[in-house]
């Protein structure tokens, strides 16, 4: 807590929680008033901006009177908004440019630099702040973006017309589209893998695969999809399926695919979903094909499942004993989440009970609010590129199986991402033994006693590489860490290609909790993890045997 905020500060802000459950206000008031208590530093700031605001109006005049002259403020070199030569060279469009980041930069840099704010205020004061820098750039407005101008010119005006129509199209849906909602059907044109569903409970189905080659290893792979996701991520077209590589590679696999709950589902815990769902599937799998035990993968959240179920088997002689599970995978995959992510923005105890609120009303969280949460992590590549494209620009939505994807969204019960929220993000307490308590037994990461192969991506906003990198010191069983190129869901779903188009860097990570230690001494590799995984796998899956059955007697294929 700040030791200069007053107790009517402080009682302020908890009674104005649900008026600004996401500290938007708050925030930016704490980031101002700590400002005007040092007026020695504000006014020295803001005469550094005038005296760069005055280089700003002097390029223009040169550039105006046709006097070649370097940029007063350039952009960064990834900023797609402004890679056209006309914001360089044009005196106008250059000057309505440097102006923008000259402020944008000023504002950014005054609330980083700001002191007597709590760390986490100021960063959502920064978050929010962004939010609106990035709405007001000249590139998402007709008149200041040379592009659409020129598009309008060359389309004698129909661009505008194309425009309004896909605003009017976004306006009916409530929300800027990235794919239209037909541009792909499950089944036609994604998950097209061949198999049958074998389990189907009021929590999840289980998808067994159809083999493709003569022979299989013996152990099965079961893979554990998000609770908060559609199952085929994993089963895209099939140039970029991994359920298809896999079953390519010789290995027999499964996937969760969950319900969608709604009200009726209010009361499902997350105990529920582990002993109920993840546990079932891991034991089909075991029976069908025959094994004392199987591979398990866990995406995302899919991992934190498996590794909270791993802590809870581990925790009594019996299970621990008679566990399913002989190695396991995660890919992006929390348990510590002191840190997690730039998604911390919107998680703070006013912000929870916000949430609670709404849940207890509807019985779940839409998938919706979640996933235009997710989009304003990354405002431009995920809205502004297309307000500009569909409004300014009138263009049709380019098909993307993993924006079609992203866009189905699942519905979260109240009662399991209550708990959710409240144990894992707020408090933290699955790293530290013996804290949180699920289905009546307490749970211990350094129980799990299985091998691990953990897969992070560098460039992931929602679950940052170093944090998944914590579960390898956290358990104790061997570890081998990969850290892929691209972001949460690209660096994931990185099929073999030639040219490679990625690398990743990989080593044992047992026992290792410095993230920065161990990949300060491992060199990048060209290509994809994919096949160091299968290889991985192979060593572990038992020899090749005959194909099991789809199904079983006690598992018999219930749909394709």
């Amino acid at each position: 807590m700040n030791p200069n905020a007053s107790a009517d500060q402080t009682a302020s802000s908890s009674s104005g929680s649900s008026l600004d459950p996401f500290d938007i206000i708050g925030s930016s008031l704490a980031v101002q008033q700590a400002w005007l208590r040092q007026p020695e530093r504000l006014c020295a700031a803001l005469q550094n901006l005038a005296l760069d605001s005055g280089r700003v109006h002097e390029r223009f005049v040169r550039t105006s009177l046709g006097i070649v002259s370097e940029p007063a403020v350039a952009a960064v070199p990834y900023d797609e908004r402004f890679q056209d030569g006309i914001w360089t060279y044009q005196p106008g469009f250059a000057f309505l440019k440097e102006m923008y980041l000259l402020y944008g930069r000023w504002l950014e840099d005054a609330i980083h630099a700001t002191a007597n704010v709590e760390p986490e205020q100021r960063r959502r004061a920064a978050f929010w702040t962004k939010q609106w820098l990035d709405a007001i750039a000249p590139t998402n407005y007709f008149w200041t973006n040379p592009d659409a101008l020129r598009r309008c010119i060359a389309t004698h005006g129909l661009s505008v017309l194309w425009g309004l129509q896909n605003w009017l199209r976004d306006a009916a849906a409530g929300d800027v589209r990235m794919v239209e909602p037909d541009a792909f059907t499950v089944g036609r044109d994604l998950a097209t893998t061949p198999g049958q569903v074998v389990l189907r409970n009021d929590l999840l189905e289980l998808i067994q695969y159809a083999p493709v080659t003569e022979r299989v290893h013996a152990v099965p792979i079961v893979l554990v999809a998000p609770w908060i996701n559609k199952f085929y991520i994993m089963d895209l077209s099939p140039r970029n399926s991994l359920v298809r590589y896999l079953i390519g590679q010789g290995f027999t696999v499964f996937v969760t695919s969950w319900k969608n709950p709604g009200p009726e589902a209010r009361a499902t815990t997350l105990a529920d979903y582990l002993l109920r769902g993840v546990r079932p599937a891991l034991e089909a799998a075991r029976t069908i094909c025959g094994v004392p035990q199987i591979h398990a993968t866990g995406y995302c959240l899919g991992g934190t499942a498996l590794a909270l179920l791993l802590a809870w088997l581990a925790a009594d002689p019996a299970d621990r004993a008679a566990n399913p599970v002989a190695h396991w995978t995660t890919f992006t995959t929390l348990v510590d989440f002191s840190d997690p992510g730039e998604i911390g923005v919107f998680l703070s105890q006013a912000s929870f009970d916000f949430l609670r609120q709404r849940m207890a009303g509807a019985g779940y969280l839409d998938g919706a609010a979640m996933a235009r949460a997710f989009r304003l992590l990354r405002p431009n590549n995920l809205i502004w590129h297309y307000v500009v494209q569909s409004y300014l620009f009138g263009e049709d939505l380019p098909p993307s199986d993993v924006l079609f994807w992203n866009c189905d969204t699942t519905r979260m019960p109240a009662a399991m991402h209550e708990f959710y929220l409240r144990e894992l993000y707020l408090n933290n307490r699955l790293v530290r033994s013996g804290e949180l308590e699920i289905g009546g037994r307490r749970l211990d990461l350094g129980a799990i006693s299985q091998p691990l192969y953990a897969v992070g991506a560098e460039q992931d906003h929602i679950a940052p590489w170093r944090q998944t990198f914590r579960l390898c010191g956290l358990i104790g069983a061997p570890a081998r860490y990969v850290l892929a190129t691209s972001g949460h869901i690209l660096g994931i779903i990185n099929p073999p290609v030639d040219p490679p188009k990625r690398r990743y860097w990989l080593g044992d990570a047992t026992g290792q909790g410095d993230p920065d230690a161990w990949i300060g001494g491992i060199a990048k590799v060209p290509g994809s993890w994919w096949e160091d995984w299968s290889n991985w796998l192979r060593e572990r899956c038992g020899p090749p045997v005959p194909p099991p059955a789809m199904g079983g007697p006690d598992y018999p294929p219930l749909q394709a």
